[in-house]
């Protein structure tokens, strides 16, 4: 999380009271760049957080308005997550988070021997200050 400046969110929520949406708020005041990726949001072209909402990472990788994305941050379900994991290894992520209760062995093995750091069933929010990382490097 160090090394991270630009952090893709998956499963990005419009609603405060989801884990998401604050998430994405409190990264954003650690100093990360976060982007939002919600298909259903990104049709209705919807401004979460300030940031643009995406369809999907490969559209945020197409997309000369937005840096290359370090971290990529899932809150979709453990089913789902396979999918996600392969894409941010197409788009050249560095790492991936699977969000708390968000498991897949197999994904978490393709990150791995893709050369992607992954972290399985844990928050940045959390392990982040447990490590002592307050936000992201100065570049």
């Amino acid at each position: 999380m160090k090394t991270t400046q630009t952090i893709a969110l998956v499963g990005a929520s419009k609603n405060p009271d989801r884990a998401s949406n604050h998430v994405m708020s409190t990264l954003q005041e650690m100093g990360y760049k976060v982007i939002p990726i919600n298909p259903g949001l990104a049709k209705q072209n919807s401004i979460l957080h300030g940031e643009k909402v995406y369809e999907s990472l490969e559209s945020v990788a197409s997309s000369s308005e937005t840096p290359s994305i370090d971290m990529v941050d899932i809150f979709r379900r453990s089913q789902d997550a396979g999918q996600i994991v392969d894409e941010a290894i197409k788009i050249g992520a560095k790492s991936v988070w699977l969000q708390v209760g968000v498991v897949d062995e197999e994904a978490g093995k393709r990150a791995a021997k893709a050369g992607l750091d992954c972290v399985m069933n844990a928050c940045p929010l959390i392990e982040g200050p447990r490590l002592g990382i307050s936000g992201p490097d100065a570049k």
